[in-house]
């Protein structure tokens, strides 16, 4: 089974457990906390998710941790599990799709905007809500520059893409030109 695969079902089964204990969101920030950690601290990551090392001492290191944390117990037993099942090498793939599932209950879409230049805020505000109507749902907007649109902007959202970049425009004046279109 590929990662991809195995992170979607951990996140959906941790997902599972929080909705029933309506603590979805707490368990979505204890993981996002625990995955930032894991981030900046490289070392212990690598020590804790690699078979290298017994698995009994991975397990007191991790206890050791989590013993310092105020995660809920059901994400301290997730971690574990993780663990034992050789599973925390995954652990930024699986908050990945945990953090996708919470959007995708509580109505929010994740818009990935590449902008040639730098939004302003009024028009971010304004765009923001073009795209909320579009899709009959909250965005969460992620903004990237990317000098070789030339202008304009390029949206994703999910499958959908609206390509309204300069360049675009361009590639599109070529081909039409190559085609004979325009006399």
């Amino acid at each position: 089974m590929s990662g991809s695969k195995v992170s979607k079902r951990y996140a959906k089964a941790l997902l599972s457990i929080g909705q029933e204990d309506n603590k979805f969101k707490e368990y979505g920030a204890d993981l996002q906390d625990f995955a930032s950690f894991c981030a900046a601290n490289q070392e212990l990551y690598g020590t804790i998710s690699s078979k290298v090392f017994a698995v009994d001492d991975r397990k007191k290191i991790l206890d050791y941790v989590l013993g310092k944390s105020s995660y809920e117990n059901v994400v301290k037993n997730f971690l574990r599990l993780l663990l034992e099942k050789d599973r925390l090498g995954v652990i930024n793939e699986i908050n990945g799709h945990y953090s996708q599932l919470i959007d995708d209950i509580s109505g929010i879409t994740r818009a990935e905007i590449i902008a040639a230049r730098p939004i302003k805020s009024e028009a971010m505000d304004r765009l923001s809500s073009a795209l909320a109507r579009l899709t009959s749902k909250n965005v969460r907007a992620e903004v990237r520059e990317d000098s070789s649109l030339i202008g304009g902007l390029v949206v994703r959202i999910g499958d959908l893409v609206l390509d309204g970049s300069v360049k675009a425009q361009l590639e599109g004046l070529k081909e039409s030109l190559k085609r004979g279109e325009y006399h």
